[in-house]
């Protein structure tokens, strides 16, 4: 895949870059590697830093509504100064580690609607810096994430859109700055309970932290948001029965009524790699009546979390293929 623009920061005759990725794409915590191709153009150019920045679209949630914007979250450097002379072809190599929380963009092949993720090639000369366009990038799940995503499918939901909201969820270590929801529309016999589905991902090396969040509809215990959460090593999650554990915690839904907090069921309950309880037909769930939802509660005080976030930036054209879907597959 290779990215080919001038460097138009720097005037009529600049260098050219290439950024050509090896690996366009990959799954969180692997290796994205590629080669920057430099030109040189009518004139000696002193090169300060070749910088590669992982950068997304995020919400960010205000007083005054939602706004969005591109944010950088990781950022590697490929190269530090020297001087690019005019007509030489130098190819620069960087490797950069994805980090586990980067969030899901693509699926089977088809791109979620809703996701925009990319690298950024940002070239330093005499001061002047240019931060280039936004390359895509497709970032696949991991084993462990598919097979709840799967499981979603195999229960007959249907797909909505994807985001990324700044903020942190409440009780969960994260180490990026925002969240990834996965949406999804109910089957028809769970239709009447919640109106909406959403799936957030928080892994690591040793696991997964699976957050589910249903909107439910209002009925004999009333609406609100209903929270599920769980705690598996990847191993682990390749090995439960998903489509049993999300639609149980469903059912749940219907037969408990708010108030009750945190309700566990614990069938062949292990340890899990973090010092939790987990197991098949062990999880919890968690309802909130009135207030904020969990999505506010979760991004409070989120201002500038994300670095580098550029609100209102022309996004929407970054991918040709980014339809709007709507109660589609994969």
């Amino acid at each position: 895949m290779v990215f080919k623009r001038m460097l138009g920061a720097f005037g009529v005759g600049a260098p050219s870059v290439d950024t050509v990725l090896s690996t366009p794409r990959i799954q969180p915590g692997g290796l994205l590697t590629g080669e920057v191709r430099l030109r040189g153009g009518d004139f000696d150019a002193d090169i300060e830093h070749i910088v590669l920045g992982l950068v997304a679209r995020v919400e960010i949630e205000h007083g005054e509504g939602e706004q969005s914007g591109l944010g950088e979250f990781f950022r590697v450097q490929a190269s530090g100064p020297f001087t690019l002379r005019a007509g030489e072809q130098r190819v620069v190599d960087f490797r950069i580690p994805m980090p586990w929380e980067t969030p899901i963009s693509e699926i089977a092949g088809r791109h979620l609607a809703g996701m925009v993720l990319g690298v950024r090639t940002e070239l330093a000369i005499a001061k002047s810096v240019d931060k280039g366009d936004l390359d895509p990038v497709a970032v696949e799940p991991l084993p462990s994430q598919l097979r709840v995503l799967q499981a979603f499918q195999q229960l007959g939901f249907h797909f909505k859109s994807a985001d990324l909201e700044a903020g942190r969820i409440y009780g969960v270590h994260q180490e990026l700055p925002f969240y990834q929801e996965i949406e999804f529309y109910p089957p028809a016999h769970h239709a009447g309970v919640v109106g909406e589905v959403e799936v957030t991902f928080v892994a690591d090396p040793a696991g997964l932290e699976i957050v589910l969040e249903a909107d439910k509809r209002a009925g004999r215990y009333g609406s609100g948001d209903a929270i599920g959460r769980f705690q598996v090593s990847h191993d682990q999650a390749l090995r439960t029965d998903w489509a049993g554990e999300i639609d149980r915690w469903l059912t749940g839904l219907a037969h408990y009524g708010g108030g009750h907090g945190h309700h566990g069921y614990a069938e062949a309950e292990h340890q899990g790699p973090y010092g939790h309880s987990y197991g098949h037909g062990h999880h919890e769930y968690q309802e909130h009546r009135g207030g904020p939802g969990w999505g506010a509660v979760a991004a409070a005080g989120v201002a500038g979390v994300v670095g580098g976030l550029v609100v209102g930036e022309v996004i929407e054209e970054i991918f040709e293929d980014d339809e709007e879907e709507d109660g589609g597959d994969w």
